[in-house]
């Protein structure tokens, strides 16, 4: 039955043009405008070595994707407001199908997402980067929004409706302005690019740019990002337990 809910999920997901136009129509927005100023021919990024357009569709990629995965919250604030989670306990599917089957929507969601802003810089822009290289970007991202989707599941078990939304702003742009996947963290002071190293987001940005460049220190944004993902997972099934004990 968890096969079948995470088919009916994504199936339900798709055919909701309001939430695709969300997920998929503000990043690439993002690219148009921000690969127009930043994506000039041979502008390459100090930093990273790479073409800033590289760099840039990297950014916006996982803007797209930690979206896709965040939003997923509105879903569950949703189902917990009409009692629908209360209907799903006396059915087969087990809490912790139910959570796992919000994370796989979640990531076929950001999924989309990023293989939509990659191929639309390739074809618009004619983003100067190897195929595989443009793989190991976007399994990086993918991959490095797992976290995403679980703090999505978390606001949403925790958010009452009239707040889902702002809560859901606070943290979203409060990640991508730290994760410099809005603006890059260059222009800002330095005490600014110390603060965001320790919010995931950084390091869903830097995991895209080393995948992008083939270079770096992987493990280090790895296990950063693995460790938010088991403290958030931890966390989620601690939550979903009590909500059901109290039911």
């Amino acid at each position: 039955m968890s096969i079948a809910y995470v088919g009916l999920e994504s199936f339900r997901q798709i055919k909701n043009a309001r939430s695709m136009i969300f997920t998929l129509a503000v990043p690439l927005v993002m690219l148009v405008a921000f690969g127009g100023t930043f994506g000039g021919a041979g502008q390459v990024d100090a930093v990273t070595k790479l073409p800033w357009i590289v760099v840039t569709t990297v950014q916006v990629a996982g803007y797209g994707g930690m979206m896709a995965a965040l939003s997923q919250a509105f879903n569950i604030v949703t189902e917990r407001s009409i009692g629908w989670n209360r209907q799903l306990r006396i059915t087969p599917l087990s809490g912790t199908g139910y959570l796992v089957s919000k994370m796989i929507t979640a990531m076929l969601m950001g999924l989309v997402s990023i293989i939509v802003i990659f191929t639309v810089s390739v074809l618009l822009y004619h983003s100067s980067l190897p195929p595989m290289n443009w793989m190991t970007a976007g399994l990086g991202l993918w991959i490095g929004i797992l976290p995403f989707s679980l703090l999505g599941i978390l606001i949403g078990q925790f958010a009452k409706p009239e707040y889902a939304q702002p809560l859901f702003m606070a943290v979203f742009m409060g990640m991508a302005v730290l994760g410099g996947l809005w603006i890059p963290l260059q222009i800002f002071p330095a005490w600014v690019a110390n603060v965001a190293q320790a919010v995931p987001s950084y390091w869903l940005n830097r995991i895209g740019q080393m995948g992008a460049h083939q270079s770096g220190d992987i493990l280090t944004p790895a296990l950063v990002l693995l460790a938010w993902t088991l403290a958030l997972a931890g966390f989620i099934i601690w939550r979903y337990r009590r909500d059901a004990a109290r039911s």
